[in-house]
């Protein structure tokens, strides 16, 4: 029997949670203090406690290092996406008034959403692919 049985356990438990809490964070940012980069460090926080608790290589099966490598991209993908799409428009870069939405309101919160989801998607990846990156350095 492991020493570690406890902290097992108790991770099992808690990390859905975290990463529940950073998607919560993260689609609550209008009407609270949050947003992609806080919701992606949670969610990357829940992935480096997993790793931490049941090791590198079982958090690598679960969220391999490509999956990490296309968030990132993915997520920049989507911030400049969104510019060049208000840009095409006729707008400034991220004006979300000139999304082609007939309700401005509407337009505003949907770019405001889109662009949240390329941060929390950037810096979820970006802090994952640091923590593979140090810890999967040998001695």
């Amino acid at each position: 029997m492991r020493l570690d049985v406890i902290l097992r356990v108790i991770a099992k438990l808690l990390i859905p949670f975290i990463a529940v809490f950073g998607f919560y964070v993260h689609f609550h940012a209008e009407y609270s203090p949050g947003g992609g980069f806080q919701a992606g460090v949670v969610v990357a926080a829940a992935v480096i406690l997993y790793a931490l608790i049941f090791g590198l290589r079982e958090a690598e099966r679960i969220v391999p290092v490509r999956v990490v490598e296309l968030l990132m991209g993915v997520g920049a993908l989507i911030f400049l996406g969104i510019g060049v799409i208000t840009w095409l428009y006729g707008g400034n870069y991220l004006d979300y008034y000139a999304l082609p939405i007939a309700d401005p309101q509407i337009s505003q919160q949907v770019g405001i959403i889109l662009i949240e989801v390329g941060v929390l998607a950037a810096v979820t990846g970006a802090i994952l692919a640091i923590f593979y990156a140090f810890a999967g350095r040998g001695r």
